[in-house]
């Protein structure tokens, strides 16, 4: 069977919202980036944006950094994407470090670009996702506040954040972040990605109770493909995601060789991949971390699955 494009498929991206509501007639392929620091960060960017333009990917995300740090690089990204590929784009937007007024001017920003699509974020504080949170004066408070706003801004398809292993701030009440997931559904969010996570069951438990309340919010999990293993520690440390034994002990031994690190990190990310479609997951978001190859190679394996 032929694949459409990207462009023929999704002419508009608030047309997402039909594949992402429908996870048995369609899966939804997407992957994340960060705004570079530099130059050079920008020219490996667009080099692993071509790489993935020939996948046709059903959208692109870029991330706000800690605190908002990264607002107006990623705004400008975003932009870039947009007008330069003909990949939908999702553009990250928390409270952090924002005004209401400034959100408001923020939104209209992002509709002149042509972005069509967001993802609503509380955001973490400066300190990081465990660091106590306190709103900007004049802000937002909670993401469920920002979807209310953009909804009511109006021209957006809408999505937010999940945690299949709790939300840092949760102390591990998941009955509270299906009622806070509820919330952001009721207030307009058509669709959540996942932070990263490695047990298929996380996924389903989350899943499972969203249902059970009557949730028919469509839960694309996040994939984080490991190819280093001091930024998989960092990235736990600071998200709180565990990393069960196993993988943690098949890493540690291999360490230092950094090609069996990426093979194994690939196999991993791989077989999480088959065993979430196999569970009727709607589709797959993956953490790029700017760059492409592992990422298209798990891609390659799943690829029969679309």
């Amino acid at each position: 069977m032929t694949s459409l494009s990207t462009a023929q498929r999704y002419p508009d991206a608030v047309e997402m919202r039909s594949v992402k509501s429908d996870g048995s007639k369609a899966l939804t392929y997407s992957f994340e980036f960060f705004p570079p620091k530099d130059i050079e960060g920008e020219e490996r960017l667009w080099a692993a944006m071509t790489q993935l333009e020939s996948i046709a990917p059903d959208f692109i995300s870029v991330t706000y950094g800690a605190g908002g740090s990264t607002r107006d690089r990623t705004i400008r990204i975003t932009s870039e994407i947009t007008a330069r590929t003909h990949i939908p784009t999702v553009a990250h937007l928390t409270c952090v470090g924002s005004t209401r007024n400034e959100l408001i001017e923020i939104l209209g920003r992002y509709r002149d670009a042509g972005i069509k699509s967001i993802l609503a974020l509380r955001g973490d504080p400066t300190g990081g996702p465990r660091a106590p949170w306190s709103a900007t004066e004049g802000g937002l408070n909670h993401a469920d506040e920002l979807v209310t706003l953009a909804a009511e801004f109006g021209g957006f398809t809408i999505g937010v954040a999940a945690f299949p292993d709790g939300h840092p701030s949760s102390d591990g009440d998941f009955a509270h972040d299906v009622d806070v997931l509820l919330e952001k559904e009721r207030r307009g969010a058509t669709f959540a990605t996942t932070q990263f996570f490695f047990e298929v069951d996380r996924w389903k438990s989350l899943v499972a109770n969203l249902a059970a309340k009557g949730s028919s919010l469509p839960i694309i999990p996040g994939i984080l493909p490991v190819t280093n293993v001091k930024q998989l520690n960092r990235m736990s440390e600071l998200s709180g995601v565990p990393i069960p034994s196993h993988i943690s002990e098949a890493f540690a031994q291999i360490e230092h060789k950094p090609d069996d690190v990426r093979k194994l990190g690939v196999e991993i990310a791989t077989k999480l991949c088959q065993d979430l479609l196999e569970a009727g997951a709607p589709g797959l978001h993956f953490y790029t971390m700017n760059t492409s190859s592992a990422t298209r190679e798990i891609y390659s394996h799943i690829k029969d699955e679309r």
